[in-house]
């Protein structure tokens, strides 16, 4: 542990987690409103690549991070207009969206191999940046980092103190009830799979443009899946998610530290090591089925019928 940087290694965490947040908020809003969405991961990499290519393109990282948007919410459309309009089956769609996702990538990434994309520039934040130990840990990153945990905050606010919450909410414990008071179910639940696809784009191209500055293909290289099971984790809760993904933020980069310190522990088993502790964690919070249930919004997964 002598080669580890404390500070280095907390300001890198902070860095490793914020894709998975964003996808992970994204995906709780959509589960929030009664859909289950398993095509995070097709989301995020079409989000890698469109944000990668615009931000080449227009030499512009805050287009980037808009056409990573763009392209996210576009595939969560076509899921939208399977599930909510076709009622095709959820999980079957999803696993769909998530397999035409890495194909869709890897067919227009072709031509952006080996290119660099424009830097993201940190946040200016003056003289705090210039503490000893706290500056480098909390102030010297990107506004994306801040964004997520800004975007925690907002989603937190939106569900627990908002009308458009609670009717979110609503609906997803009981889209029956909630069409029967008048409510758009489809229409809600259109609008939360959209920003769901968004933020999961976002989450994708914040891997490309500024964890790892470069297209490869099936970068995302689980991360949606991973924010799948933080939804779990964290009880459909933002600041549990959030608790969520900086822990396997922490992992990832503890182990890559591990490995370039030389510690004598295989690679594969320190590569492997933050989905062995987040499958372990799902399990011991799996444990209580009830707690589980009571947490999981009532209507998950289950097709709305609109009465004629």
């Amino acid at each position: 542990m002598a080669g580890i940087s404390i500070d280095l290694l907390l300001a890198s965490l902070m860095v490793a987690a914020t894709p998975i947040l964003f996808a992970a908020l994204g995906e709780m809003i959509v589960e929030k409103s009664g859909v289950l969405n398993l095509g995070v991961e097709g989301m995020m990499i079409v989000g890698a690549i469109c944000g990668f290519a615009t931000a080449v393109e227009t030499g512009s990282p805050t287009l980037g991070f808009v056409g990573a948007a763009l392209g996210g919410a576009g595939l969560s459309l076509v899921f939208a207009f399977l599930t909510q309009g076709l009622l095709s089956n959820q999980v079957a769609t999803g696993l769909a969206l998530t397999l035409f996702g890495l194909g869709f990538s890897a067919l227009i990434g072709q031509g952006y191999v080996g290119i660099k994309p424009p830097a993201t520039p940190s946040l200016d934040l003056g003289s705090l940046s210039d503490l000893p130990f706290v500056g480098r840990v909390l102030f010297s990153h990107d506004p994306l980092v801040y964004l997520g945990l800004a975007m925690t905050a907002a989603i937190w606010a939106f569900l627990r103190f908002t009308r458009a919450g609670l009717i979110l909410r609503a609906v997803g414990e009981s889209h029956d009830a909630a069409h029967a008071l008048g409510y758009k179910v489809v229409r809600i639940r259109t609008a939360a799979i959209l920003f769901g696809g968004a933020m999961a784009g976002v989450g994708g191209a914040y891997l490309s443009l500024v964890r790892v500055p470069q297209w490869t293909e099936g970068m995302t290289a689980g991360a949606g899946w991973i924010a799948l099971a933080l939804v779990v984790f964290g009880a459909w809760r933002p600041g549990r998610v959030a608790l969520g993904a900086y822990l396997f933020g922490g992992i990832t980069v503890l182990q890559l530290n591990l490995q370039a310190a030389g510690v004598a522990v295989p690679v594969a088993l320190l590569s492997i090591s933050p989905y062995l502790v987040t499958i372990l964690v799902l399990v011991v919070m799996s444990s209580d089925r009830r707690r589980v249930a009571m947490n999981a919004p009532a209507s998950l997964g289950r097709v709305f019928h609109a009465a004629a």
